[in-house]
């Protein structure tokens, strides 16, 4: 099966790039998730296959469920290091920016990336990309950036050369973008690179183990009290929504990643098409982060760019509201009417 995505020329700059740099930095959005801290570290591990000795730079802090991830301790926080972080890009020969499709994503540290006087290779998998590079690897069809990375890393025969430490958060990254492998993952090709990443002797159950099934019970109260309580559902619109205040947080003992794949649950609600977190920032004032998650061909990253001031995939995309929850609330259902034609279809 031929799953190569580069041409001849991409094949040869790439490999110039990466035997010409000293100084290699990786890095990836605001808010990590899965396939940003997978695709990092899985990139990074190649990399040190080669000799080179990249530092993984992430804008802020990412879930707890992702810090077993083999040489998590080796990534260094914007926000907890700015200046050792702004001193590397100053130093850099080459960044490569996986998993965001224009600088605005990496947030506070948006000016010195921008900035450096580092040659910047992009490898992504969201739409319209935007970053300055002199290498642009942009696959939105892909289902992952981790998959991007494998297919990179085994066109340039890299393969036989890396272990679990590519393997393992590789896999977690495909796994996390795809929810388990249950969506944006019917290409034949993806269990193709699934089965030769398990010729490395990853355990991909203990994997799915150690993301889904390492909460706190805070969190598993979290969701209960979330779809009891707070979920709204529009049958006639086939389409749900929940609220999540900075109070409720508080009162259920919030950190980074309680609320991961909360937005996907209202899904087993037969025939819903749409479902909708809102969800306030506990340190902001004024700002509501938006996930939406969808269906078949409703085009939620449609609905993303135009009411929430952002974008994503068709079924998987966010954004955010600069306001108060009641406004995101009202947003929310202007959104819906606004796309109510659609929704409607059975």
């Amino acid at each position: 099966m031929d799953i190569n995505i580069l041409k001849e020329d991409q094949v040869a700059l790439l490999s110039h790039l990466i035997s010409d740099a000293q100084t290699i930095l990786v890095t990836c959005h605001k808010s990590p998730d899965g396939d940003a801290i997978g695709s990092c570290l899985g990139w990074a591990e190649y990399l040190r296959s080669l000799g080179k000795d990249p530092v993984v730079i992430v804008p802020d802090q990412y879930p707890d469920f992702l810090t077993w991830l083999p040489n998590t301790e080796k990534i260094v926080r914007y926000d907890k290091h700015r200046e050792k972080c702004d001193m590397l890009l100053k130093i850099a020969d080459l960044v490569f920016c996986l998993d965001f499709n224009t600088p605005s994503r990496v947030e506070d540290m948006q000016q010195s990336l921008v900035a450096s006087p580092a040659k910047r290779v992009l490898i992504d998998h969201h739409l319209n990309p935007d970053v300055p590079t002199v290498l642009s690897i942009s696959k939105p069809e892909a289902s992952s950036t981790c998959e991007l990375v494998f297919r990179i890393v085994w066109q340039l025969g890299g393969f036989s050369r890396i272990n679990k430490q590519f393997a393992i958060p590789i896999y977690c990254g495909m796994m996390t973008d795809t929810g388990g492998f249950t969506f944006n993952s019917s290409n034949p090709e993806i269990f193709y690179i699934i089965s030769e990443l398990l010729t490395k002797r990853i355990d991909k159950d203990r994997i799915y183990r150690n993301v889904y099934h390492n909460y706190s019970e805070d969190r598993l109260r979290l969701m209960g009290y979330v779809m009891y309580e707070k979920l709204v559902y529009l049958p006639e619109f086939h389409a749900a929504f929940y609220t999540l205040t900075k109070e409720e947080q508080q009162r259920f003992h919030f950190i980074k990643g309680d609320a991961e794949g909360l937005v996907n649950i209202p899904q087993q609600i037969k025939g819903l098409k749409l479902s909708i977190s809102l969800r306030e920032d506990t340190e902001k004032r004024n700002l509501i982060w938006v996930s939406l998650r969808s269906v078949d061909d409703f085009p939620c990253n449609k609905m993303a760019e135009e009411f929430f001031n952002g974008g994503g995939h068709l079924n998987a995309s966010g954004g955010r509201v600069n306001g108060t929850m009641e406004e995101a609330v009202e947003t929310v259902n202007k959104a819906i009417q606004a796309y109510s034609s659609l929704l409607k279809k059975s």
